[in-house]
């Protein structure tokens, strides 16, 4: 008992010993090491910031210039890092081949997130759609708030966001409608209304909306003939951003504006007959 004690006593005091010299001899090392690293992790994002900026100045789009601004980092970091291992002291050449034959097993493994990667690429180089577009893909509708390479994040009027695999995106069908999106609204009217008059009163209460895009003309017209109205059907271009809230302000609208110039609106109504026997 007492010399398995002293046995594992012994090892203990090796460790202790090795891991003394470890520091007594590397310390300054590693100190300068880690100075390195963290002035080298300051710099790059100063760079990376200042190419963004630069980017966004030469009029570069936000997702291209955060692209770049991030491979710029990337670069610096990687740089730092070798850096970093030469004052330690340890040989990169070696650790170069065991990325390269650990990255062949892993890339088997990772199919999926690779594809993410590839396809936030082909994103960010084809840009089919940029950050503040609002657009509707895999049945999911909001507006763009950060494309990455592995997912694009869009975010609705609910401040919900979804995250959106890349390669879920590429090869689907894409709705982009820019900072915009279309309101159509339906109203029907009594069929003894002057149609012409209730045409100018829904594009005069459109107009007056606070909500309406001033950008892109409103469109009004009867789209169908119901059993008891006169259907029309209002589209309207609006923010984004305030879907929702334009959609109750401008049924408002209508409503007072028609209400103003005395058009019915009518109800569904039923004749039943009674055949007494």
């Amino acid at each position: 008992m007492e010399k398995e004690i002293k046995q594992e006593i012994a090892q203990l005091q090796v460790i202790y010993d090795t891991i003394a010299n470890f520091f007594v001899n590397y310390s300054f090392q590693l100190i300068g090491a880690l100075l390195i690293l963290i002035i080298g992790m300051l710099i790059a994002k100063k760079v990376s910031n200042g190419v963004n900026k630069l980017c966004i100045k030469k009029g570069i789009d936000v997702t291209l210039s955060r692209f770049i601004s991030n491979i710029v980092k990337i670069t610096i970091v990687v740089m730092v890092a070798i850096i970093c291992l030469n004052k330690l002291g340890i040989s990169i050449t070696p650790l170069i081949a065991a990325i390269g034959a650990i990255s062949l097993g892993a890339g088997l493994a990772v199919q999926g997130l690779l594809s993410n990667y590839g396809a936030g690429l082909n994103i960010v180089l084809t840009r089919p759609f940029i950050v503040g577009d609002t657009i509707s893909v895999q049945g999911v509708s909001g507006i763009v708030k950060d494309i990455l390479l592995a997912h694009t994040i869009i975010v609705t009027e609910d401040d919900v966001e979804i995250t959106i695999p890349n390669k879920h995106i590429i090869g689907e069908i894409i709705h982009n409608s820019q900072e915009n999106s279309l309101i159509e609204l339906e109203v029907g009217v009594s069929y003894a209304s002057n149609m012409d008059k209730v045409t100018q009163i829904l594009l005069g209460a459109i107009q007056d909306n606070s909500f309406f895009d001033c950008k892109n003309d409103p469109q009004v017209g009867i789209s169908s003939f119901g059993d008891s109205s006169v259907n029309f059907e209002v589209r309207v271009w609006v923010a984004s951003n305030q879907l929702n809230a334009a959609r109750f302000s401008l049924n408002k609208s209508i409503w007072d504006a028609l209400k103003a110039e005395q058009i019915d609106i009518p109800f569904p109504q039923r004749e039943v007959k009674i055949i007494a026997k």
